[in-house]
């Protein structure tokens, strides 16, 4: 058993403690939040700095850790995915070497848990022995050609089945995004993850403003993007609404749905999602790749005043310069710096917890949870500093 204090403990799902002490077992389970007073400043190990719980990567690509580097960037979206497509593979042993530094990457940075896309089983020996909890998104995708829906159903179905899905893991069967999955595909994919649990299922979302346009009117530089990989797309019908909507028609509203990126998202298609999944979605950014890509960031006012659930992700070393949720917190404050840190540690913590359905354990220091702690040097505010770094207690 450890008794840990600190300047400043914030239990996330409670309001912050000052001079607080968190006893914790062997096994890193919380038995008790309690203020130092009570106990003896002997037996307890005192911090300069704020105790916080471990962070949740809600969005990551571990299995394109290989590629940190190739792809450059400011380029937009669309050169960036011809990058990850015509650069991915290379020697197994590679791949899996830096599958293996991005999962200690992550703990050493703090992150308990992590929903990651998974295109193929490279990632699933790692994520077996890891210390990390995983919820594996196994990501299908057929190019809107139904005709293709069943066999590339099939072949990614053998990945889901290799992935852990046991024990502390989970995993589903999910849609690239709304550019990339036929009808026929979406309705596969939720017969697959029907007759579970609730669970999560992810999507890219509005990442780019072409995307919106494809579907608004056919027009902007996807049409370009398919015929460069000698697709037809000619048999798509405009919806005459943003791509989002499209989404929202055939996925399943019983289980969560973890919006990724959109960066283009306006509040009306906010709105509305809630609406449709009476108020379980959530939405990951991820800023720094977000920069990396498109040198842009979503607005988090549109998130923020309506009290969406905003969770936070790195992506992938192929889009990002770094597998750490920190980070991602720091870009936020630095660029739109009216988030303030408590909501910030929400979104990368509790949020991300409850996005994958890990709260019953992670995302807040309470009696009960295994959350990890990590210790925060912040400023003297409590505000994020550029320097600041984390540093793993627990």
């Amino acid at each position: 058993m450890k008794k840990l204090s600190a300047d400043r403990i914030y239990p996330v799902s409670s309001e912050p403690i000052e001079g607080g002490v968190v006893i914790v077992d062997d096994d890193g389970k919380i038995l008790a939040v309690e203020q130092a007073a009570e106990h003896d400043p002997a037996t307890v190990q005192h911090f300069s700095g704020a105790i916080v719980p471990g962070f949740v990567n809600a969005h990551c690509h571990l299995e394109l850790s290989h590629m940190k580097g190739v792809a450059p960037t400011g380029t937009g979206l669309l050169p960036f995915l011809k990058t990850v497509v015509n650069y991915r593979d290379v020697s197994e042993e590679q791949i899996l070497e830096a599958i293996e530094n991005g999962d200690r990457e992550m703990w050493e940075n703090g992150i308990q848990a992590v929903g990651d896309i998974c295109n193929k089983a490279d990632t699933a020996a790692t994520k077996a022995r890891s210390r990390i909890r995983y919820f594996s998104f196994v990501e299908m995708f057929d190019f809107l050609q139904n005709d293709w829906a069943q066999k590339t159903f099939d072949g990614y179905y053998e990945v889901y089945k290799q992935q852990p899905g046991e024990g502390l893991h989970r995993k589903s069967c999910v849609p690239h995004a709304p550019y990339t999955v036929s009808e026929k595909l979406f309705g596969l994919i939720n017969a697959a993850n029907d007759g579970e649990e609730v669970l999560t299922v992810s999507i890219h979302n509005q990442e780019t403003e072409h995307e919106d346009n494809f579907f608004l009117h056919k027009t902007g530089d996807f049409s370009t993007f398919f015929k460069d990989f000698g697709i037809d797309v000619s048999a798509f019908e405009p919806t005459g609404k943003p791509s989002i909507y499209y989404a929202l028609a055939h996925m399943d509203a019983r289980h969560r749905t973890l919006f990724v990126h959109n960066t283009m998202t306006q509040p009306e298609e906010i709105a509305a999602a809630v609406k449709w999944s009476n108020g379980n979605c959530f939405w990951a950014t991820c800023p720094n790749a977000n920069l990396y890509i498109e040198n842009r960031l979503p607005n988090y006012r549109y998130f923020i005043d309506p009290g969406a659930n905003v969770c936070i992700g790195t992506d992938s070393l192929t889009s990002n310069w770094q597998l750490s949720i920190l980070e991602e917190m720091k870009t936020i404050a630095r660029f739109q710096s009216y988030v303030p840190f408590e909501t910030l540690l929400q979104w990368a913590t509790l949020n991300g917890a409850r996005a994958l359905g890990f709260d019953d354990e992670l995302g807040s220091i309470e009696p009960g949870k295994r959350p990890g702690l990590l210790l925060l040097d912040l400023e003297k505010n409590w505000e994020l500093a550029p320097e600041t770094k984390v540093v793993r207690l627990v």
